[in-house]
């Protein structure tokens, strides 16, 4: 993903990063839930996807362990992560606490 760190530092909106595989079962089952998030969230936040097996060495400068792990960063840098599926209200409720939103 060779615009990542551009597109994290001059975004005004926070970006919610999920890290996933494709092979993930977990990750396969919260892509929908991820998907409903970004709508719901819009215009607060931009919502992306990265997938760990075609992207190696964005997961390791990240230090990704488990996946699907969500992570929130704000003007470039990392404020928030979260380890395992979400639902919808789950999801909703922990971005809130990092979002600015009403």
């Amino acid at each position: 993903m060779p615009n990542f760190d551009r597109h994290l530092a001059r975004n005004d909106l926070p970006v919610v990063v999920d890290f996933w595989a494709p092979w993930c079962g977990p990750c396969r089952m919260m892509a929908p839930t991820f998907h409903q998030a970004a709508i719901d969230l819009e215009p607060y936040a931009r919502l992306v996807k990265v997938d760990t097996e075609a992207e190696q060495q964005l997961a390791a400068r990240f230090n990704i362990r488990s996946i699907p792990t969500l992570a929130v960063f704000k003007g470039g840098r990392e404020i928030a992560r979260q380890s395992g599926a979400l639902d919808l209200g789950s999801l909703k409720r922990w971005l809130q606490l990092h979002l600015h939103q009403p």
